[in-house]
Formats: structure tokens, sequence, C-alpha cells
């Protein structure tokens, strides 16, 4: 990655724009079914830890129940896998084996 900075200059701002940045891939997170996991923790994590409101995670939660799995979002990698981990390691203290899984976004 470079670091080159070109300034450009106003007369009441200064700004600073980076050439060359690079972006992290967007991978999409997806979520399995299991038999034990509970629609109420899995709509709990889906607000909680990605953002949505709840007529968006109830609709993925179903969605999981009946294909098996749900695609949730689209995440730049190192967000995707944090968001996954912490959903497994919420899911592992409540004794779920709730299982999300990351996959590159085809662009």
């Amino acid at each position: 990655m470079s670091n080159t900075w070109s300034t450009l200059s106003n007369p009441d701002i200064e700004w600073q724009l980076a050439e060359d940045v690079e972006l992290e891939p967007p991978y999409r997170v997806i979520i399995h079914n299991d038999d034990v996991t509970t629609f109420e923790f899995v709509i709990r994590v889906l607000q909680t830890i990605f953002g949505l409101n709840v007529m968006m995670a109830e609709q993925i939660a179903n969605r999981t129940h009946t294909h098996g799995s749900a695609y949730v979002g689209t995440f730049p990698k190192s967000e995707a896998e944090t968001k996954v981990n912490k959903t497994h390691f919420a899911a592992q203290l409540e004794g779920f084996p709730l299982r999300l899984t990351i996959e590159p976004e085809e662009i």
C-alpha cells in the first residue's frame, strides 16, 4: 500500500487525500441452521452484533430455519471475522452450537 498524500488547499479548509488506498475485500456472512440454537437467540445476535432491525432479523432467522442457511450481510473481511467471532463466543456462552461462516463476495 502506498503512503502517497496530496494536499488540496482552500482558503478555509485544508484536505489531505490518500492515493492508492487499499480497501479490504468484501466478505459475505452466512448463518447456518442447527437443531439446538433458539430462534430468540438468533434474532438477538442479529440485532446486537449485526445491527439489524427486528424485522430483518426475523426474516433471516426464518430463512435460516427453512433453507438451512441464510445471507446475513457483506462486510470488509476483518469486520466479518469480528462479527462471526463475537457471535460464536456469545453462542458458546449460552451453550448453543450456532455456526456462521464467511466467504468472499464475488465482484
